[in-house]
């Protein structure tokens, strides 16, 4: 039998720290005020504000990368919120970050396009316990239609690095504690 592919390895490799992100966020807590909501989203614009442009760099492919920012969707639901453009630009961002090339950068972007699957379940949730429509979700809406199939060009794209698959791991570890830290802040 063969080795399962990297997908399936990074998926085994990362759950502990997948696990205690989702932990640690209590993300019901958080949503259920429009103003608990709208802080969370600050948090998640500050680390995709950095992490974004850093994944872009090292991994050197607009093509592939561009459409799975999701900044832009954090901005358009944080001014739906109410905050205005200089507020959204003040609010903390991350630490600057070096990612030394495509390998880690596909361990980060791991987890970065992985929650797009699961947001849209939080999405939904939500939309009901707020009464959002399409307004206000962007970020939660994952890639909307294109989610299933952005998640599998992505998934296509990592197996390719399977012979840099500690580099990717030990990134997409890193990535899911970095976002943890910066997602509770003491």
């Amino acid at each position: 039998m063969s080795d399962p592919t990297l997908h399936l390895r990074l998926r085994t490799a990362t759950a502990s720290a997948h696990e205690a992100l989702e932990r640690d966020l209590g993300w019901e807590a958080r949503v259920a005020t429009l103003t608990g909501y709208r802080d969370l989203l600050g948090r998640l614009h500050g680390f995709h504000a950095t992490w974004e442009p850093a994944i872009g760099t090292a991994l050197g492919d607009g093509a592939f990368f561009d459409d799975r920012r999701r900044v832009v969707a954090l901005t358009d639901d944080l001014a739906f919120l109410g905050l205005t453009g200089p507020e959204i630009g003040a609010l903390p961002q991350a630490r600057p970050i070096a990612l030394t090339g495509p390998a880690q950068a596909m361990g980060a972007l791991y987890v970065l396009e992985g929650s797009t699957l699961g947001g849209r379940v939080i999405g939904r949730h939500i939309a009901a316990a707020h009464g959002l429509g399409g307004e206000g979700l962007a970020y939660y809406s994952g890639h909307g239609p294109r989610t299933g199939a952005m998640w599998s060009a992505f998934r296509a794209r990592l197996d390719a690095f399977d012979g840099e698959g500690e580099t990717v791991v030990a990134a997409a570890n890193a990535t899911f504690d970095a976002m943890r830290l910066w997602l509770n802040p003491a």
